[in-house]
């Protein structure tokens, strides 16, 4: 039986994507971000194109910033945001 993680989208990607969260269903053993990623991808066309037009796309585990190869477990949250920049 899967659980979930939350997904969270931030800056120009919620505006393209149209959507501040997402529940995505995942194995109870967990999955990468990447796995994470290229699933949500094929689910809905509207986040592919937004990630595709942002190729360095930058990801927190839990509030804290973490790596595509990492794993995420059931009751994670997951943010999505392209590079910050400031002064």
């Amino acid at each position: 039986m899967a659980d979930h993680v939350t997904v969270l989208f931030f800056a120009a990607l919620r505006e393209q994507i149209g959507l501040d969260s997402l529940s995505v269903a995942i194995p109870p053993h967990g999955l990468s971000v990447t796995a994470l990623r290229d699933q949500i991808e094929g689910e809905t066309p509207s986040i592919a194109a937004a990630f595709a037009e942002q190729p360095r796309l930058r990801v927190a585990i839990n509030k804290t910033l973490g790596t595509f190869e990492q794993m995420v477990h059931p009751g994670d949250e997951v943010a999505f945001f392209p590079p910050m920049t400031g002064g």
